[in-house]
């Protein structure tokens, strides 16, 4: 007998514990989505590159839902509520609406301020919104006990709305502050925001165009007028003088 038939008859097989990579095959014994266990069932088909700190990302969330569901016909946002506020980075608000091949559909709404939302983020609140309510509507269609990585902050929301709160009160019983006061928190917010967005050092903002010096207190009008020049050069890049490009994390000091 050659040593070529030694193995003419025999079938190789791909040993059950093998790791191929992302999961896109369905079992067959899969759980229903009224059992407790298919929640648990459903993370196990994320890949750890679409997990974030054991929460899934939304670009995750879109996989997943298409291999349980089939294709997504249909994903769009049905309703935007863009930011009002002119003076500081506002609230942005998104319905977004997902439709399978199979008809059903699913949608749900997210905002994004600058009380909810990592400053990294804020500055892109409307973008931020709609990402945010697109993985909302794919975890009520994956039936998921476990929020978006997109919805999470570091900030202490709760504290911040309970600032503001108390900020209402005091105008309500004495009138608006003084625009003699100092920079309030979310105009400096929005002012380093969109200067590290527009690549604008702040300082040199401050001290070129307005003659004045962030070593020095900065009242709000100063800053609401900052803000509405940072909102010119945000709609004329090219007017921006090279006298004050270079974004500078440490500006304040």
């Amino acid at each position: 007998m050659k040593d070529n038939d030694l193995f003419e008859d025999v079938e190789l097989a791909t040993p059950s514990n093998t790791d191929t990579g992302i999961v896109d095959v369905i079992q067959d014994d899969r759980p229903k989505t009224t059992d407790p266990k298919w929640n648990d069932y459903v993370l196990s088909l994320f890949d750890d590159s679409e997990m974030y700190d054991g929460r899934p990302l939304c670009h995750g969330l879109r996989r997943v839902a298409e291999l349980l569901f089939g294709d997504i016909v249909c994903s769009r946002p049905t309703k935007v509520f863009p930011p009002q506020d002119d003076n500081g980075i506002g609230r942005a608000t998104v319905i977004w609406e997902v439709v399978f091949e199979n008809g059903q559909s699913f949608s749900d709404v997210a905002d994004c301020w600058e009380g909810n939302t990592d400053d990294t983020f804020c500055v892109f609140n409307t973008a931020t919104a709609a990402t945010r309510a697109e993985g909302r509507a794919l975890r009520k269609a994956l039936r998921l006990r476990v929020v978006a990585a997109e919805e999470i902050t570091k900030k202490n929301t709760a504290e911040i709305v309970k600032s503001i709160s108390q900020t209402n009160a005091i105008q309500n019983t004495q009138g608006e502050y003084q625009s003699a006061g100092r920079m309030t928190e979310n105009q400096e917010r929005f002012i380093d925001g969109k200067s590290k967005q527009l690549d604008i050092h702040p300082a040199k903002l401050f001290k070129e165009i307005f003659n004045l010096s962030v070593s020095k207190k900065i009242d709000k009008k100063q800053a609401s007028d900052a803000i509405e020049k940072i909102n010119e050069y945000q709609q004329n890049r090219g007017s921006i003088p090279s006298s004050i490009t270079g974004y500078q994390q440490d500006w304040r000091n």
